[in-house]
């Protein structure tokens, strides 16, 4: 391009910087506008002098508004022309060719948030608070009526989107398999129907009751499973799916929820310690209404006029709150944003904010709900009710970004059950900073299982439970024998949700039964597992029950019922806790009925935990076990007329022979130290009668 630019050999190139170069675009471009009114738009461009228009007008001869500013039409309905343009020129022709103008659609759409009862908008606090799982079972973004948007959250300082982007939908049906396609609006029609939850009357809407609470949770439970179980069959992973909002949306649309009466205090059914999985489940109980906001409130008319004050609270990790000793609180208020452009903004004195720092001077109890992180999946969120609190003060501070941020000190009223003290004790044993007092032995299954059972008792001088062989898995003197041989699977890396290949999943009606998380999806006679036979690694998600427990269990001595079961962890609803172990026995062939597990008994199971698609009820069934001389830590677990635990019999077959044990499950979510309890069954042999200790409202009075 410029002499002297160019070296030969070794010599440098010479520049001459004294000259100015003259140097001309390869193309020049020129401004090209909408042709007049009868003239074709492809015809030979003419000069025309340049001329500036506002993109809102007004607009000379000939030029049309242009796209996206052309101005609504007056019926504000499409494909409505109005006769004159905002200018007032008569309307010659649309812009692009097109006869009519076309009505704008913003690119991006926000909704007006509302500010009745605590309900606002989208906050810097809302967005922190409720960035809860998205677990397995909780990956679903359904465009419903709800403003739940917890991956895809816009940030309220920029507009721009902020959060992990959503991952493609990948299927993985098998080549010429069609997805299973199942109407889930008669699968919830059936489960509230099972469960009298139809047509709900307004009182209990407004005020609920134990019993009401934990049907509609374990309603919304049961249905999201389900609708997990079938949309990973659809998919194969279920990715990018929220089945927990589709399932509360779809509740509250047929009004299926209770505690809807704003109400300082405790919340009726609910109990201090309580947890929850889901943040829904929080508003379709009454516990937390706002689905985003960190901060409810409720306006009462005190004096002449009404002021908010606030009813509870969400402090998950989103601001800089601190826990404190499990009876403090330091809790950050709302609002507050740092932009990406290092633009700063101050929290205000309005909304849950005003409402906090109102409670401070009326001195109103205020429910605390305390989020921790999901141990079984590092994203997600369980959130405990952690009772009632009252706020000591307040003041303002800047946070580390540099925003003025209100701070509230919350106090807990004394006298209530621990909470989430109890979760703060188990982490210190577990980091080896304080010691499990009463510890008699620090692994009752000397390395049998995966995961340490202590013995413990707390209540008097015994040292243990008579002697007993641990055995981690049931004993059979021989299988059962199939007329035919039964098929195995092929999944060299493990049986995968949609694969019609599968024999497994075949045999399990097209579904996978259990969730990457060991989550029972749905109920059935019979559950059959991989067998030896298979040619699936024992990871398998269709072994959940072969790996033994996978919580971390203890066992301990009750006050008045011997020695019990229960957890360090908290337990999923539908969460795998272990198999019954012992040596199989023939029916009847037993005197002593301490320590036996009979599935020849009648058992009342809840109405709703059966298989949708056939008539399948737990009938009896011979399989009688007894864990007297040898057994595992099911063993230890007592009877209960209200449990929390379920067992469901699951068939493992390899070739022409076949295997069935007894599995347990959670029926609902189970905190941390709750007992685990099953109901014994119904027997008509009534010299086996037995006083119940149970102590639940339901309680019969007796077991077998």
């Amino acid at each position: 391009m410029e002499q002297g630019l160019r070296s030969d050999g070794n010599n440098p190139p010479s520049i001459d910087k004294t000259r100015v170069l003259d140097v001309k675009p390869l193309r020049c471009l020129a401004p090209v506008f909408p042709s007049p009114n009868g003239m074709s738009s492809v015809s030979t461009p003419q000069p025309s002098p340049f001329v500036c228009v506002p993109p809102t007008g007004p607009f000379p001869p000939g030029v049309a508004p242009f796209y996206p500013f052309v101005a609504p039409n007056e019926s504000g309905r499409p494909g409505e022309s109005s006769q004159q343009t905002p200018s007032g020129v008569p309307n010659q022709g649309g812009p692009f060719g097109f006869a009519q103008p076309i009505s704008p659609v913003p690119l991006n759409s926000f909704r007006t948030p509302t500010t009745a009862n605590g309900n606002s908008g989208r906050s810097r606090r809302a967005v922190d608070d409720d960035d809860y799982s998205n677990s397995q079972d909780q990956n679903d973004q359904f465009a419903s009526g709800f403003s739940v948007h917890v991956n895809n959250v816009e940030d309220s300082g920029t507009g721009k989107k902020r959060g992990r982007p959503k991952k493609p939908r990948r299927a993985q049906q098998a080549e010429g398999s069609a997805p299973v396609e199942v109407d889930v609006e008669p699968l919830l029609t059936q489960l509230l129907t099972s469960f009298k939850l139809v047509d709900l009357d307004q009182v209990k809407k407004a005020d609920g009751d134990k019993e009401l609470v934990g049907r509609i949770l374990l309603v919304f439970d049961l249905f999201r499973r389900r609708m997990t179980q079938i949309d990973e069959s659809r998919d194969g992973s279920g990715s990018g799916r929220r089945p927990d909002l589709k399932a509360s949306n779809m509740l509250m649309t047929k009004g299926v929820r209770t505690n809807q009466t704003k109400r300082i205090g405790n919340a009726p059914g609910i109990e201090v310690g309580d947890i929850f999985f889901f943040r829904m489940e929080l508003c379709l109980v009454g516990l937390h209404a706002p689905t985003m906001a960190g901060i409810d409130y409720m306006s009462v008319k005190l004096t002449m006029d009404e002021e908010p004050l606030a009813v509870s609270i969400v402090s998950s990790g989103g601001y800089d709150d601190d826990g404190g000793d499990g009876d403090v609180l330091i809790y950050t208020g709302q609002g507050g944003v740092q932009r990406k452009d290092g633009q700063v903004f101050d929290q205000k004195l309005e909304r849950g904010n005003l409402a906090l720092e109102k409670s401070v001077h009326r001195a109103n109890e205020v429910r605390v709900i305390r989020g921790v992180k999901d141990v079984a999946y590092p994203t997600g969120k369980i959130y405990i009710y952690d009772g009632l609190y009252k706020i000591q003060e307040s003041w303002a501070e800047k946070n580390k970004v540099g925003c003025n941020v209100f701070k509230y000190k919350l106090l807990r009223v004394p006298g209530q059950p621990e909470a989430f003290k109890v979760w703060k004790s188990i982490q210190q044993w577990r980091d080896g900073v304080a010691s499990r007092v009463g510890v008699i032995l620090p692994d009752l299954t000397s390395g049998a299982e995966s995961q340490p059972v202590c013995l413990v008792n707390d209540v008097d001088d015994e040292k243990g439970p008579a002697y007993f062989t641990y055995i981690p898995s049931l004993k059979y003197s021989k299988p059962y024998v199939m007329p035919r041989p039964s098929p195995s699977c092929h999944c060299v890396g493990g049986c995968q949700p949609g694969d019609s290949n599968c024999a497994c999943i075949q045999s399990n009606g097209g579904f996978l039964p259990y969730s990457s998380l060991g989550v029972l999806l749905s109920y059935k006679t019979l559950i059959h597992e991989c067998g030896s036979a298979c040619s699936c690694p024992p990871n398998c998600r269709n072994r959940m029950s072969q790996g033994g427990p996978k919580a971390r269990l203890e066992v301990f001595k009750t006050k008045n019922r011997g020695w019990g079961l229960r957890s360090w962890d908290p337990i999923r609803g539908g969460g795998f806790i272990c198999e019954y172990a012992g040596e199989v026995i023939g029916a009847g062939n037993y005197s002593d009925d301490n320590y036996i597990f009979d599935a020849t008994r009648i058992y009342a199971p809840l109405e709703a935990e059966r298989d949708y698609n056939d008539e399948s009820r737990k009938v009896p069934f011979p399989l009688v076990i007894s864990a007297k001389n040898g057994g595992n830590i099911s063993r230890f677990m007592n009877h209960s007329c209200s449990p929390n635990v379920y067992w469901q019999l699951v068939v493992r077959q390899s070739n022409n022979e076949a295997t069935y044990h007894i599995a347990f499950f959670a029926i609902r979510h189970i905190p941390p130290m709750q007992e685990l309890t099953f109901d014994y069954g119904m027997d008509k042999a009534d010299h086996r009668r037995k006083k119940c200790l149970c102590g639940s409202l339901n309680c019969r009075g007796y077991f077998y």
